[in-house]
């Protein structure tokens, strides 16, 4: 009986796939990505957040939004708090602009509300189309900067210095040599194809540290921690400053462009596009994926997105929303094994934070360089990023110099409405407020 209703629900004969390897699939998924678990809550305490909370809230937001895509959606896609997006609620929005963690959450909050109204409207097309693809590849290149700057830095390998801004840190200590190890093993193993090598280069480098003495053992099962620190605290009339526009922005454009991008990569990989190239049932992926940033951002984490750690499980041979649910069910399971979470050190997480930089940063590769007004855009908003510490201000300088050096150069048919608006907009932000 079972069996049939999981066969009519996901149309797994339609599908050509089973219960059986929907599961091996949902596994699959889940242990590409397991990672976040621990990395999200080591960043997002740096906000002054209970990292306890902020551990549940990742597991919570994670299966929410599993859950939604599978059984709504039917998509074999998963969702969890998006990298880059934690590091810019920490070190941009909280530390950086000095707004409260609970103004933060509101804005992530809104960025949801209007992700949802755009995909209910469906003016997503629109906006998507009407951004250059050379701004999109420098915004994903830089915020791969971003996340190495991050992870240099909370490992030690990147220190301060009064006369040069950065300089190298002591490579003989501890922790820059526990996260290039972790760095080094994580790159290697992802080469191998070993499904979990994020996971298994932060767990390795923990338990090598505590062997060393280096780190201490907290356990490994529990009763998950109390939600009460971070749940329904978001500030939403807080994230309605002005100054938070840009920020607000920052967390739609980026969870906008990341998770169409993501849908199409992963839909295409394993065969589910239409005739015509388009995804089926792409307004309720989209819906799914903002209602999961709401919740998030309720129970207190930053914005959950869709993962393209989800062509693991299609490589396994997922195809239906069977595989996001089992997802779902083992972020349900992670909630039991805080100890070992809150036993994972900073460097333990900030080779993982490189790894994951290398991949986005790879985006460079797409750019063309033979022409200056389309190279020139990239540089910037890439290195803006890193460099005033916020994806937000890398966004905005990135849209100005496109706008700028295009006029400057004659060429006003690589312009838009959108674009020009969106340009003038983060230029009077800078002149006047």
């Amino acid at each position: 009986m079972l069996k049939q209703r999981l066969d009519n629900h996901f149309k797994l004969t339609e599908h050509g796939t089973n219960i059986r390897t929907e599961i091996i699939a949902g596994i699959t998924t889940f242990l590409t990505m397991a990672y976040i678990i621990f990395v999200n809550p080591s960043v997002l305490s740096e906000a002054g957040i209970d990292y306890g909370a902020v551990f549940v809230a990742t597991c919570l937001a994670s299966a929410i939004g599993c859950l939604i895509m599978g059984l709504w959606a039917n998509y074999p896609i998963a969702l969890a708090p998006g990298m880059g997006l934690n590091a810019f609620f920490t070190y941009g929005v909280v530390q950086g602009m000095g707004y409260s963690w609970e103004a933060a959450l509101g804005a992530v909050f809104l960025s949801g509300v209007t992700f949802f109204l755009l995909s209910l409207f469906r003016i997503r097309e629109w906006i998507i189309n009407s951004i250059p693809m050379t701004l999109r590849l420098g915004i994903a290149a830089g915020i791969g900067l971003f996340l190495a700057f991050i992870a240099l830095k909370n490992a030690g390998i990147v220190v301060d210095n009064p006369a040069t801004l950065v300089a190298l840190g002591d490579l003989s200590a501890p922790s820059p040599l526990y996260a290039l190890l972790g760095f080094f093993l994580i790159t290697a193993l992802s080469h191998l194809r070993v499904t979990g090598s994020v996971m298994i280069g932060i767990l390795a480098v923990t338990v090598l540290a505590i062997v060393l003495g280096h780190n201490e053992f907290g356990g490994v099962m529990s009763m998950p921690p109390s939600i009460a620190p971070t749940f329904l605290e978001m500030d939403v009339a807080g994230a309605f400053d002005l100054a938070m526009i840009s920020v607000i922005f920052a967390f739609l454009f980026v969870d906008l462009f990341d998770t169409s991008g993501t849908l199409i990569g992963v839909a295409h990989r394993g065969g589910l596009l239409d005739e015509q190239g388009n995804l089926p049932r792409l307004g309720r992926a989209l819906m799914a994926d903002s209602t999961a940033s709401m919740a998030g951002a309720a129970l207190g984490t930053s914005t959950t997105t869709s993962y393209i750690e989800s062509t693991a499980g299609i490589a396994s041979g997922g195809r239906t929303g069977l595989t996001a649910v089992i997802v779902a069910l083992l972020f349900l399971v992670s909630l039991f094994f805080a100890p070992l979470a809150g036993s994972i050190p900073v460097y333990a997480t900030a080779g993982a934070l490189l790894y994951v930089a290398v991949l986005m940063t790879g985006s460079l590769a797409h750019a063309n360089w033979e022409d200056p007004t389309e190279a020139a855009p990239v540089l910037i908003a890439a290195l803006a990023m890193p460099l005033t510490f916020s994806i937000a201000e890398g966004i905005a300088l990135g849209f100005i110099s496109f706008v700028a050096i295009k006029t400057l150069s004659g060429r006003f048919k690589d312009l838009n409405v959108a674009v020009v608006v969106l340009a003038l907009l983060f230029a009077g932000k800078f002149l006047f407020f």
